[in-house]
């Protein structure tokens, strides 16, 4: 292949440019079960995003009966967003792009079953076990011992599926897509490992082998790289093979995508302690974060900039394809939210926002944004193809779940902008005496109506999950779809693999 756009095609428009390769038969069962569940796992996860957040706005809401108390629920519910509705997502989309890029069936129809039941069982034991106050207490990974043992051997059984299947292609090239996946499994593997180790103390309690303030650096190793590989590294494995496919465009630049994957690669790893900044960790190895958080900047816009510039020569779908409006708005606030970081990080910076409301602001700037926007337009592009319809059976309704998602989303990283800022302002705020200008009340009571408007995206967002729910069960359920009209001259909604 002597071009990007060459090599790219090629990969991309494989199924088309090798006519002549007989076509094995895919396993769409596994990824039909999770991409259902995707579905499902982000209604419910954002419903209690949803009920935490009107917890905080009315504190009443927070009654005495423990498994609904805030505490409780809001690990419940980022475990649920990141690993029961990204999880799926991940699984879905690896297991189908590792197929269709190969051009072979996976190794194992007995072991992809294995993992998505192992990884639903994972699931409700943290729907079981976070309510009941079972926890490690550490950010991300609070499920104690027995479920972080299932864990490990879901993942183990995914890894030897995921590259079993790579191992016995039929064709030479990986594609870029399978790159990010593999790092993402490998890495994921490693950090939950390392961070997991601990001592038990029962059947539902255990001690990590880490004290102080090595157990804060290694958990934030964990936590930091968590975001880097689980909802970074993985989702650009999405965004690699969706958006060209959505856009009918190669990769702008196949080169780009793997100096976008190393340096990515090479970096990420060491930006976890800019979460501890002005804390006990060694001030060096905070600035080691600050520098490495700074550095990361160019491979992240680098990668954006590669999935932006696909949609070269195409940028008239974005007319009439919400499919391909989801995949490119979730790649601007890919954009935005992996610039914000870096700035964060910078120490100055980070004396304004650490532990303000900017924090939450920025975290669902990548989470809603970027993570669960390409999410849904790649779902709403494999959904038609593996319950065998030409398409979704509303265009309108995906639409109208696109304009929800996008509204709801900035409404709410905007609220938490600006609480984040009072917030940081309030509390550096002195007298000339000295003391402080505001009680910490006086600055809770100043958030309050950012919490509102939070829960109103966060609400709007939640409601545009059941527009989809719905989406997906006149899809499967009717035969005929939606008779609708394009616009003249548009193109047809790509629906087909």
């Amino acid at each position: 292949m002597s071009s990007d756009a060459t090599a790219a095609s090629g990969m991309v428009q494989m199924h088309v440019d090798k006519g002549t390769l007989a076509h094995p038969v895919y396993n769409y069962k596994v990824v039909r079960q999770f991409a259902v569940m995707t579905v499902v796992w982000g209604i419910v996860g954002m419903l209690v995003g949803v009920l935490i957040a009107a917890q905080l706005a009315w504190p009443v809401l927070n009654t005495e009966l423990p498994y609904l108390h805030f505490g409780r629920l809001r690990p419940l519910h980022t475990n649920a967003v990141i690993f029961a509705f990204g999880g799926c997502a991940l699984f879905a989309s690896s297991l189908f792009v590792v197929q269709r890029t190969c051009q072979v069936r996976l190794i194992s129809d007995t072991l992809a079953a294995a993992v998505f039941w192992g990884w639903q069982l994972v699931i409700l034991a943290a729907a079981i076990s976070l309510p009941l106050g079972l926890t490690s207490g550490k950010e991300y990974a609070e499920l104690e011992w027995p479920i972080d043992l299932l864990i490990t051997v879901v993942w183990v059984l995914y890894a030897i599926l995921f590259f079993g299947t790579i191992m016995k292609r039929k064709v030479e090239h990986i594609y870029v897509a399978n790159w990010f996946f593999g790092a993402f499994i490998i890495t994921v593997a490693v950090l939950h490992i390392v961070n997991s180790l601990a001592i038990p103390a029962g059947a539902f309690k255990s001690y990590s082998i880490y004290a102080g303030t090595v157990d804060a650096m290694v958990q934030w190793w964990y936590g930091h790289n968590a975001v880097g590989f689980f909802l970074t590294a993985g989702f650009l494995g999405i965004m690699y093979y969706f958006v060209p496919k959505q856009a009918e465009r190669p990769v702008y630049s196949y080169r780009l995508s793997i100096v976008h994957f190393w340096a990515l690669i090479a970096v990420y790893i060491w930006a976890g302690p800019h979460h501890l900044h002005y804390t006990a960790l060694p001030d060096w190895a905070q600035s080691l974060g600050m520098i490495m958080s700074l550095i990361l900047l160019a491979p992240s816009w680098g990668g954006m900039i590669n999935g932006m510039m696909t949609l070269s020569g195409a940028w008239h779908k974005l007319r009439t394809d919400p499919i391909l409006r989801f995949l490119v708005v979730s790649l601007s606030f890919y954009g935005m939210s992996t610039f914000e970081g870096p700035m964060m990080s910078i120490k100055t910076v980070n004396a304004l926002s650490h532990y303000t409301d900017w924090t939450i602001g920025h975290v669902h700037s990548g989470a809603l944004g970027w993570v669960a926007m390409v999410s849904i337009g790649a779902m709403y592009h494999l959904l038609p193809i593996l319950f065998g319809r030409e398409r979704m059976y509303s265009i309108d309704l995906i639409n109208v779940h696109f304009w929800m998602s996008t509204i709801g989303t900035v409404l709410y990283i905007a609220s938490m902008w600006v609480n984040g800022i009072l917030q940081g302002l309030m509390w550096r705020a002195y007298n000339q005496d000295g003391t402080l200008t505001y009680t910490f009340v006086e600055s809770l009571q100043a958030s309050y109506p950012g919490y509102y408007v939070r829960l109103i995206g966060g609400g709007i967002f939640f409601l545009g999950m059941l527009v989809m729910a719905y989406n997906l069960y006149m899809t499967v359920t009717t035969d005929e779809t939606a008779e609708e009209q394009a616009p003249s001259g548009s193109q047809p909604v790509a629906g087909t693999a």
